[in-house]
This record gives structure tokens, C-alpha cells and sequence, in this order.
């Protein structure tokens, strides 16, 4: 037996045409899907991406297939899905250093990387620290440094949207036209990490955020944008392919309550009826 967690993402705090493609850095926050993998019999009921990891895995390491039937795989996650959080990635990154680590095989990023990508455009969360990642073929992986400490207050919406569905949205034209926003972004998020700066990274986010409304519209965003600057956040991402968005804060230093009271009104509660205060971790799987 053995078992993994995966951290889920509060949307991503950059995502566009960065270096010559579309790449994205997500979001890691302490949210998780936890999952043990045993020896025994399959549960009935069990998310289909979590099993084709698993055959995956054995191909990988050119294992029977026939062993497949003899994994049970307990997947256990309050992770919203279809909300632009990175549940799946979340769960079929943690199945598969629970299998490697059950089954005694070896498992780096990289490969791990390779094979969600395979099954499904995939979140940089599964990476031990914030990483520019290309979410589609995975052949790009550039660390991006040091997270700087923030917190995030993550708005659920009650909208889904599922990562196929996005991913056949016509997106190419309006990825262009904000490619130069998107390397500004890149750039500060750069800065951000080396200079341990949440102000800076917060800077990134929102400009990320501002170009995906050409792509994917969040409501009442002009109200979230002077939200931030009312209490002097450090600023607002989105999910790119997804409903949530994140304020970035710290509570130390922010009026959460203050905030959470200004969200309580008409114009925001109907858009973003939950709230979660997490901490933003910089990824990986435990």
C-alpha cells in the first residue's frame, strides 16, 4: 500500500502565448487529492483518468497489463471539478507516484509530466515548484524561482467548464493579440520570484488575468479589479479554462473580513457564492 496528494490550483496565475506557444504557470494551493494504491480487487465506482494512469504506468515500465485488475485505486478528493481548480490533474498525478511508489518503480517530474499529458492537458502543480509549463505537450518546464509568500481567497462560482470544452473554444486570434501582455506578465512573475516579492507576483496575475477576459469573460470583473484596489490586495488571477478566481493576500496584513463583507453584496454574492482562504504552496506531490 501506498499513498500520494496532489495540491489543486486556484485557476493559474499567468496563461496565454508565452515563448512561441500557449503555456501556462498555474496556482498551487493546500486543497488536495489524496490517494492510496493497493493490492486488491478495483472499486466499482472510481475515476476513469486515475485507471488510465494506471495502464499507462505499466506500459511505461513495461509491466503486464494483466496487472492492472489486481490495483485497487482509493481516490478521495473535495476538490470542485470542472471549475478550472486542476482536479484532474490533481488526481491522476497522485495516482501515479502511489502506484510507483506501491509497486516499487521509479518516477521523476518529467516523466510523470509526459504521461498526464497524454491523457489530458495538464496543470503545472504536479512540479515541486512554480514551473512555466506547456499544458498541451509538455516540452516546456522553466522554474520560475521562489514563490513569495501569499495567501489566496479563492471565489467558487457555481459555472463549470470542462478543459475539452475550453480547448475547443476558438482561441488562437485572441492569444496573439495579447501575446505582448502575456510576456510582461511572464516577465514580472520572473521578478516577482527572484525578488520574493507578492506584490509583484500579484502584478503578473492580474495582467494575466485582464488578457484572458478576451477569451474567457469572468462577470463583474471590473468590481473584482476595484476590489483589489479598495484594500490594496496584491492582486487578482483567474482560472484561464475555468469559473474560480483568486484575490491574493495576506491575512496578516489584509482585512479578510472586510473583503469577504464587500463580496457579500448583491453585485459579487450571486457570481461567487463560496469563498476558501488558502495558502498558496508551490507544488508538487507528497
Amino acid at each position: 500500500m501506498a499513498q500520494a496528494a496532489c495540491p489543486a490550483s486556484c485557476g493559474e496565475i499567468i496563461q496565454g502565448w508565452i515563448l512561441g506557444g500557449e503555456k501556462l504557470v498555474s496556482c498551487p494551493v493546500a486543497w488536495y487529492s489524496h490517494v492510496e494504491v493497493t493490492t486488491g480487487t478495483p472499486l466499482a465506482k472510481e475515476r476513469p483518468l486515475t485507471r488510465a494512469m494506471i495502464k499507462l504506468l505499466l506500459a511505461h515500465w513495461q509491466l503486464p497489463a494483466s496487472l492492472s485488475s489486481t490495483l485497487r485505486i482509493d481516490c478521495r478528493s473535495t476538490i470542485p471539478v470542472a471549475k478550472g481548480m486542476a482536479s484532474s490533474t490533481a488526481d491522476i498525478a497522485a495516482t501515479a507516484v502511489a502506484a510507483a511508489r506501491h509497486l516499487n518503480q521509479p518516477l521523476d517530474e518529467e516523466t510523470l509530466a509526459q504521461l498526464c499529458v497524454t491523457l489530458e492537458p495538464t496543470d503545472s502543480t504536479l512540479f515541486s515548484g512554480l514551473t512555466l509549463f506547456d499544458h498541451n505537450t509538455a516540452a516546456t518546464r522553466i522554474p520560475c524561482g521562489t514563490l513569495p509568500h501569499s495567501e489566496v481567497l479563492l471565489l467558487e462560482s457555481p459555472l463549470t467548464l470542462t478543459t475539452a470544452d475550453y480547448h475547443r473554444m476558438a482561441r488562437q486570434q485572441a492569444l496573439l493579440d495579447n501575446a505582448g501582455t502575456l510576456d510582461r506578465a511572464w516577465q514580472t512573475l520572473q521578478r516577482a520570484c527572484a525578488k520574493n516579492d507578492a506584490a509583484l507576483l500579484g502584478e503578473a496575475a492580474t495582467l494575466s488575468a485582464i488578457a484572458s477576459q478576451a477569451l474567457l469573460q469572468k462577470p463583474a470583473f471590473n468590481t473584482l479589479l476595484n476590489l483589489v484596489e479598495r484594500f490594496d490586495l496584491y492582486g487578482l488571477n483567474v482560472a484561464h479554462s475555468g469559473s474560480v478566481v483568486g484575490l491574493f493576500l495576506d491575512s496578516a496584513r489584509h482585512d479578510v473580513e472586510a473583503v469577504c463583507s464587500f463580496l457579500a453584496k448583491r453585485e459579487l454574492a450571486v457570481h461567487w457564492p463560496k469563498s476558501y482562504l488558502l495558502e498558496m504552496v508551490a507544488g508538487g506531490v507528497k
